[in-house]
């Protein structure tokens, strides 16, 4: 089995670990296990990394090594990522306080004040440990418990719900941050690229490969995108939530590991474009969410049908059509087909499973748009629940009691001794 692998996990467990003063410290554990943990490490290692599963035939990672003042994509470069998607975390929290703020009140930005759902302990903890959507029998019967009117306790839940969703000032200073990225991020792109003669024939991407030389916007760009997508998936748990949760987890996942294996075997020329394609659409999307926030509706509505179009073209034509047609056709003309082969295309076809399911999001709300005039708003969001309550209502939710269990005295119940009271 070749050795020659970029990376060893015997190596690393060597460097973390001193068999003899692992010993020292957990004498429980013997010698010979760690050595057999560590056997069974290396024979995994050699397993994963065999260049049949990686490269076509005749090729390997010996022809990645660097020489003649050529350098090359390595797996180990990777690890630059970590560092500088904490730095990402770290950059954004001082970007959202220092300019996303300021922006969102120079554009007029304010949160709604939201009405609280009032204290009540039975309440609040149906809504946290059953369910945040009672259906109508469960409003009926939390009425009798509680003694509140069934429109009560309906109006109470959509409080409550309120509650939880994120204010209008954190998803703009969330599509604030992504915007300035994503346009950043194309710009620096298509400034690396536009020289290049594969952003014009996507056959040069396979010329020369695998000894494709690295060039030093491509490995910053590489290892910037890679630190982002990291970084969102770190804080995808903090960020704003929307019914694509799922999808976004997938997509974050798909793209990590696309950009990490394009990387380790030197599909670089792909990457780049893949990456630039899909950077073309996003900074439109992130900028009219934040002016629908800002309450500019119609630049939003316009810039919304711009991004609606150059998404459908760069993601349901160029990348498919184009992109993935030199991926996935063309290769095979070069070099029998092997499993890294296999692999990347098959992480391209869950990008544009993804495609398909947001397109199909993005013309539902163009059609809404242009047929029917309406805001264009993004049918991922939550939308916020309106609280319809009068005096009347208000009234009833003070004076809540537990009258369906006995008679009532000034707001409390009657405490049933056990007594009757004479006639």
């Amino acid at each position: 089995m070749e050795k020659n692998h970029p990376i060893s996990f015997i190596r690393v467990a060597g460097i973390c670990i001193n068999i003899k003063h692992y010993s020292l410290v957990f004498p429980t554990i013997r010698k010979k296990h760690l050595h057999s943990l560590l056997s069974m490490l290396a024979w995994l290692s050699d397993c994963f990394w065999q260049e049949r599963l990686w490269f076509p035939e005749g090729l390997g990672w010996k022809d990645l090594q660097d020489r003649d003042g050529r350098v090359y994509a390595k797996v180990e470069d990777l690890w630059v990522v970590i560092p500088l998607a904490l730095g990402f975390l770290i950059v954004r929290q001082i970007f959202e306080r220092t300019v996303a703020i300021p922006l969102a009140s120079l554009l007029g930005v304010r949160d709604r004040i939201r009405p609280r759902a009032g204290h009540n302990p039975t309440l609040e903890t149906y809504y946290c440990n059953t369910t945040i959507h009672p259906t109508q029998s469960s409003v009926e019967n939390l009425s009798k418990v509680t003694g509140c009117s069934v429109r009560h306790i309906q109006r109470w839940f959509r409080r409550r719900r309120n509650q939880d969703r994120p204010s209008l000032l954190k998803k703009f200073r969330e599509a604030s941050w992504r915007f300035t990225f994503y346009l950043v991020a194309f710009i620096a792109g298509l400034a690396a690229l536009i020289d290049k003669p594969w952003l014009y024939d996507f056959k040069e991407m396979w010329k020369g490969f695998p000894t494709l030389t690295l060039l030093p916007s491509q490995y910053w760009y590489y290892m910037l995108e890679l630190a982002f997508y990291t970084s969102l998936l770190i804080s995808v748990a903090s960020d704003v939530k929307r019914k694509d949760f799922k999808e976004q987890i997938v997509h974050h996942v798909a793209t990590i590991t696309l950009i990490s294996f394009s990387w380790c075997v030197n599909y670089i020329r792909a990457g780049t474009l893949i990456m630039l394609i899909h950077d073309a659409s996003d900074y439109l999307l992130e900028s009219a969410k934040m002016l629908n926030y800002a309450g500019w509706k119609n630049t939003c509505n316009c810039i919304f049908i711009i991004f609606a179009a150059i998404f459908i073209v760069t993601r349901l034509v160029i990348f498919p059509f184009w992109i993935m047609y030199c991926t996935w056709v063309y290769p095979v003309t070069l070099y029998p087909p092997f499993f890294g082969y296999y692999f990347f295309n098959g992480l391209l076809l869950v990008l544009q499973f993804l495609h398909i399911f947001w397109a199909i999001l993005i013309v539902r709300m163009a059609i809404k748009f242009i047929t029917n005039n309406e805001i264009v708003e993004d049918e991922r969001s939550d939308r916020e629940e309106t609280d319809e309550s009068g005096d009347e209502d208000e009234k009833d939710g003070e004076n809540c009691k537990v009258k369906k269990n006995g008679p009532v005295l000034n707001g409390h119940p009657v405490l049933n001794n056990n007594h009757h009271k004479a006639e």
